[in-house]
């Protein structure tokens, strides 16, 4: 067996899913300097056990290791310190990352590790290898640089392994920071809006083109803050889309579209171009309560010209469990951005992120957050316990039910009289009291669930028949073969083609 080559630092995390990277990790590696050829990335996920990761990072004997901690892994990362602390106490650990840069004193990991990096530490972690390399460990175990100058940063694109841009995501950012003050979100802490040098940037994209990528999630808070940064960006890719398939992620702000962005969306060709749209919430008393700005009449005008004129797939977010947010309240506010048809419905669930200002409405409204990651609201004066677990519920079979596509003839059959929440978490209930769990629900039972419930057998039986086929799927359900329409010919898509497929007529 060929040994592992010695790398004097290892950067590593648990990712969510294999099919993730880790930008943050590739961006320490480049901005390393002459300690970069002697730096290796490991990334596992959670289906990986700490102590199988330590073995593979201990196999290239390093004397640093860096440590991304994230609400997602908190439980892996703590077990994998405790065991290097443990075996190797002499090797340096330094833990950053979001969920290591705020409240360090309720952190576990805080007693474990050696260093704790705060923030963007892209200059800051290679300043702290350096020295440590040197001899010369700094006293102060928690470091809080200032915010880099991002002319200085390296840009990381070249780490992105040919492996990577055949099967993983592939995430790239033009600037960084938010100039809103959303007080549930940790981008609310970031200094103003930064942007790295475009000519840089795009010249990297057609790097990472050449390569072959052909898919870009772009993890900038605010893509469309500043117009003529987000039009250069979409020109360009516009221009690629003539002769590439490409797929291209954005994350928006909804009630900000001119004349100049909405000319060239209209120009992306179907299953190119994802829009995240981030309403949360449509009640103008909580927003305001909470520092979110927010237009609705503009947000509801800019969802109808996305649905109406452009090919764009629409990805709207809605938060359950703000401050002053009632049941009833919540319902509405999901009706009413239902009725604007977006392809998806991203339902979340209030998080206590650490650092973020939310905690400041605690006692005047009673916000009980669970002690554990990821931080979700339990119950708030207005909703209680029980309700909320509705609600959480009702959230996870939305994505299963709705946002999959699988059911897009026949789930609106189930709203066609009524409230769309109402008569969704109706059926939510259902559909926990048959199987008494939110996940791992087989696709035929999915279907006959909603066979069981759905009052007309024969409009839910053509609908639902019409909605197991066209994926071309062959199994046809039993209880649904009376009434299976034509089969219809095959389409080649790219896989993150799939699922918006699947929402479209």
């Amino acid at each position: 067996m060929i040994s592992p080559p010695m790398a004097d630092v290892v950067l590593t995390t648990f990712n969510a899913r294999y099919h993730h990277t880790s930008f943050a990790l590739r961006y320490l590696k480049a901005n390393l300097g002459d300690l970069a050829g002697s730096c290796q990335i490991l990334e596992f996920d959670l289906d990986t056990r700490p102590g199988d990761a330590l073995e593979q990072v201990l196999l290239h004997q390093p004397r640093i290791v860096g440590l991304a901690l994230y609400i997602w892994n908190t439980r892996q990362s703590l077990e994998f310190a405790r065991m290097l602390k443990a075996l190797r106490p002499a090797i340096a650990l330094i833990v950053g990352g979001p969920e290591a840069s705020y409240e360090h004193d309720a952190q576990p990991i805080s007693s474990v590790a050696d260093y704790i990096l705060c923030g963007e530490v892209d200059l800051a972690f290679s300043e702290l290898c350096q020295a440590i390399m040197a001899g010369q460990r700094p006293p102060q175990r928690i470091i809080q640089p200032d915010p880099p100058d991002l002319n200085r940063v390296a840009m990381p694109y070249h780490l992105y392994t040919d492996d990577d841009l055949k099967h993983r995501t592939i995430y790239v950012e033009s600037s960084r920071g938010c100039p809103f003050s959303c007080e549930f979100c940790l981008s609310s802490l970031d200094v103003p809006v930064r942007r790295f040098p475009l000519d840089a940037f795009l010249a990297e994209m057609q790097k990472l083109l050449d390569r072959g990528c052909r898919q870009f999630k772009f993890v900038d808070r605010t893509f469309n803050v500043e117009i003529s940064h987000a039009c250069t960006i979409l020109q360009f890719f516009l221009e690629k889309l003539k002769t590439k398939e490409l797929f291209l992620h954005f994350e928006m702000i909804p009630d900000r579209l001119p004349e100049q962005v909405r000319d060239l969306l209209v120009k992306f060709p179907p299953g190119s171009l994802q829009l995240e749209v981030g309403v949360q919430s449509f009640d103008q008393s909580i927003t305001e309560r909470i520092g979110r700005h927010q237009d609705n009449a503009r947000v509801e005008a800019n969802l109808r010209f996305l649905r109406e004129h452009t090919h764009a797939h629409i990805h709207a977010d809605l938060i359950a469990g703000l401050p002053g947010e009632t049941f009833d309240s919540f319902a509405a506010g999901f009706d009413r951005l239902l009725a604007l048809r977006p392809h998806e419905i991203q339902l979340g669930i209030l998080k206590r992120l650490r650092g973020v200002p939310i905690a400041r409405h605690s006692d005047a409204f009673g916000m009980i957050y669970s002690p554990e990651a990821p931080y979700e609201i339990m119950e708030n004066a207005l909703i209680d316990f029980a309700t909320m677990q509705r609600l959480k519920r009702m959230a996870r079979y939305w994505d299963m039910f709705a946002n999959s596509g699988n059911f897009r003839d026949s789930l609106p059959l189930l709203w066609a009289n009524g409230s769309p929440f109402h008569l969704f978490i109706a059926f939510t209930d259902f559909v926990y009291e048959r199987t008494g769990k939110t996940h791992q629900i087989a696709l035929p039972r999915q279907f006959e669930l909603l066979w069981d419930y759905l009052k007309h057998p024969k409009i839910a039986g053509r609908s639902l028949a019409a909605d197991y086929l066209r994926p071309h799927r062959r199994d046809l359900p039993e209880f649904l073969k009376p009434f299976a329409p034509p089969i219809a010919p095959r389409e080649s898509l790219l896989p993150t083609q799939r699922r918006q497929h699947r929402h479209r007529a």
